[in-house]
Order: C-alpha cells, then sequence, then structure tokens
C-alpha cells in the first residue's frame, strides 16, 4: 500500500513539474493554478506516505539513500509551497518541482528492500534530528535556486540580451531577498538538527562527538552557511557574491547528504545505519 502511495505522488509531483514548466513557457497563470494544486496533492500523498513508512518502522524514513531522497524531495516541496505563500512567485514553483521530481526519480531507480531497523533508531531525538537536518535542506534548496536564477537574470541585463525568458524571471532585488530569507529561516533549523544531533549521540553512543567523516563536513556545511549569513547581516553583501557563496554552500550540503555518507562516514554511513537489508 505505502508504494501506491509513493507511486502516485511521484505522479502527481511529475505531473505538476511538467505543468510548471508549461506555465513559464506560456505564462498562463491557469496552468500555474492547476499545477500548484497538483503539487500541493503530490506533498500530501507522499507525507501521508511518510508517516505510514514512520509507523511501519518506528522510526524516521531516512536509513536508506533510496528513502532519505524521498524524505528530500518532501521537504523541497514543502519548503516550496511555504515561501510560494510568503513570496508570490510563480516562478520559484517552476525550478523547485522539477528538482523534487528529480530526487523521487533517482530514488525510484535504486534498488529496494526494507531496513532492518536497530531499536537506537527508534528515538525521538533522532526523529527531530532529521527532521529539522532535512527542513533546513528543503529550505536551502531554495536558496541556491534563488541565486541560480540570480546569476542567469544578472548575465541577461549585462550583457543586455533580454530575451523571453528576462521577463520571466523576477527582478535582481526580488531574487536577492528571496535568497537572504531563505538563509534566515534556514539556518536555525540546521543549527537546531546539529545540536540534536548531539544530543543524540551522547544518548545513543555515550558521546556527543566523534568525529566521524559526516560530522565534520555536516559541521563545514554549517559554517559554509554561518559565514553567509554573518556575511549578509554584518558586512552587507548582496546579489553576485551571496549567490555564488549559496551555490557554494548548497554543493558542501549535497556531498554531505550524499558522498559523505556514501563514501566517507563511519556511524553515519547508510551501510551502517540500513543494518543489513531484507529480502
Amino acid at each position: 500500500m505505502t508504494q501506491f502511495f509513493l507511486g502516485l505522488a511521484l505522479a502527481l509531483v511529475l505531473f505538476a513539474a511538467g505543468g510548471f514548466v508549461v506555465h513559464i513557457v506560456t505564462q498562463r497563470k491557469v496552468i500555474y493554478r492547476w499545477s500548484y494544486r497538483i503539487l500541493f496533492s503530490g506533498f500530501a500523498v507522499l507525507t501521508l506516505y511518510l508517516g505510514l513508512r514512520y509507523y511501519d518502522l518506528g522510526a524516521a524514513p531516512v536509513l536508506t539513500l533510496k528513502s532519505s531522497l524521498v524524505f528530500f524531495a518532501w521537504a523541497v516541496i514543502g519548503a516550496c509551497l511555504l515561501f510560494q505563500l510568503r513570496f508570490k512567485l510563480m516562478v520559484l514553483s517552476s525550478f523547485a518541482t522539477p528538482l523534487a521530481a528529480c530526487l523521487l526519480i533517482v530514488s525510484s531507480a535504486l534498488p529496494g528492500g526494507e531496513a532492518i531497523v536497530k531499536p537506537m533508531y527508534k528515538s525521538l531525538w533522532l526523529t527531530i534530528h532529521v527532521g529539522t537536518i532535512f527542513m533546513g535542506n528543503g529550505i536551502f534548496a531554495l536558496t541556491f535556486l534563488a541565486a541560480i536564477m540570480y546569476l542567469i537574470q544578472e548575465r541577461q541585463i549585462k550583457k543586455k540580451q533580454f530575451g523571453g525568458f528576462f521577463n520571466r524571471l523576477p527582478s535582481l532585488a526580488t531574487l536577492d531577498a528571496v535568497n537572504h530569507y531563505t538563509l534566515i529561516y534556514g539556518f536555525p533549523l540546521l543549527t537546531v538538527g546539529m545540536v540534536t544531533g548531539a544530543i543524540y549521540a551522547q544518548y545513543a553512543l555515550g558521546s556527543y562527538w566523534r568525529w566521524d567523516p559526516k560530522e565534520i563536513w555536516s559541521l563545514i556545511t554549517w559554517l559554509f552557511y554561518a559565514t553567509l549569513l554573518h556575511e549578509r547581516l554584518a558586512v552587507g553583501w548582496r546579489g553576485r557574491r551571496a549567490a555564488i557563496l549559496s551555490i557554494a554552500a548548497f554543493m558542501v550540503l549535497i556531498f554531505t547528504f550524499v558522498g559523505a555518507s556514501l563514501w566517507l562516514s563511519d556511524y553515519h554511513s547508510f551501510k551502517t545505519l540500513r543494518g543489513g537489508m531484507t529480502p
């Protein structure tokens, strides 16, 4: 039954992504409105799927790369829907929804199998830790997309090549504001996620910090975003420099999420987390 909900959510998100792409080309608001409703439905179904998975496992469904990608896609869509209400930027969905659809497609292509959940993972601290981390990651995906749009728009303005895409993107000031506010909201979530992760490590392993490669890369990621936030608030960074550092920080975040968990990590690696797979 859960696989049915996942398949349905994937279909809805794909359909919405296609609608948003058509909208950005045609600029027809009726297509946007229907795409938004379909995306909201896909988010609701995906939430139901994750809730059922949590009930089945008794733990947050993030113990494998396959399930983590689904959780990440859910966080990106949730952040997109929230910030859509805040900024009323229709173009934001046209970039964020295809990204979420790609995450779901990659997840679907990975081998299946159920994780064997160790008792230590059935902890509320772990749920809070991964929940806040992934919500922060979803918001930082919007920071990244706003930065990409900013650089595209800035290039068109500098080269004075005002093609059809120019009118479809918001102004530089608006994109910089999106970059700023997503950072403001995402950074506290990332910080809470790291603090609760340390508390959970003390509870489960007897140590707040073990210098696991994933922990080190998480700290590096946090420092990137802390630097970006500091430069924005204290030094007054705006525009291009903030956009470039946002992109660099998100690349580090992706490496921490995937690379450090697959190739470097110790007790944070997906191989360790899943504790073996059932057929």
